[in-house]
């Protein structure tokens, strides 16, 4: 076993005496429980967590299913970039969802706006799904369905070779399909990625690197 344990540890007793957490010798990586909890990670708006330090590659398609949760009308949900031009993102940007996708041609956008600024951005889960297929991309949030028409209809693939960067990225990491630097602040569970008949559900816990991000522990109110 590498990683830690995601849960929630107390009542700890040695030898039959009380174990102090308040004050320990060290500590990395943990965080305080919440008396309410749900599902999911929490992103506190500093960090990011990178998954897949091979590089992921996008390629002529890739669908991507998450929920999030937040009260910021700006943040990172994606990106998966490399040294090219190349790349995805998914962000939220004044209280829109944004999915940017740059085969090599140039980057194009499917925009969602809801009703009001802080619709999205209200504490609540939302569903988002996010569809790479050849030069066709579509966004679907809460079951609303937003097409973009791509002129660069030769350009299909999107050649990808870094990691993907959940909530956030690196200063020295470059996003070739994200406007925002903006850390992601609220819960995200669910990111599954699928491309063909390959299904994967990422667990934040075994991230490589994760700064800011608290796996399985979302608070039940934000904080």
């Amino acid at each position: 076993v590498t990683h830690s344990i995601p849960a929630c540890i107390g009542g700890m007793t040695i030898n039959s005496k009380q174990v102090d957490k308040e004050s320990p010798v060290s500590i990395f990586a943990v965080n305080k429980c919440y008396e309410t909890v749900q599902d999911g990670t929490f992103f506190d708006g500093s960090g990011f967590a990178a998954l897949v330090r091979e590089g992921y590659k996008v390629r002529s398609d890739v669908n991507i299913t998450l929920e999030f949760r937040t009260t910021a009308v700006h943040g990172v949900l994606l990106g998966v970039s490399t040294a090219k031009v190349d790349a995805i993102g998914l962000e939220i940007v004044h209280g829109k969802v944004l999915f940017h996708v740059n085969n090599g041609a140039g980057r194009i956008t499917a925009t969602y706006e809801p009703r009001g600024t802080n619709s999205l951005c209200d504490g609540k889960w939302h569903k988002l799904q996010a569809n790479k297929s050849k030069h066709r991309i579509s966004l679907i949030i809460d079951g609303n369905l937003i097409h973009t028409d791509n002129p660069y209809i030769q350009s299909t693939s999107a050649d990808t070779n870094n990691p993907i960067y959940v909530g956030g990225y690196p200063a020295d990491v470059k996003q070739n399909c994200l406007t925002s630097k903006s850390s992601f602040r609220g819960c995200l569970r669910n990111l599954v990625l699928t491309k063909g008949q390959h299904t994967e559900l990422f667990d934040f816990s075994r991230a490589f690197d994760l700064r800011g991000v608290f796996p399985h522990s979302c608070p039940g109110a934000e904080h």
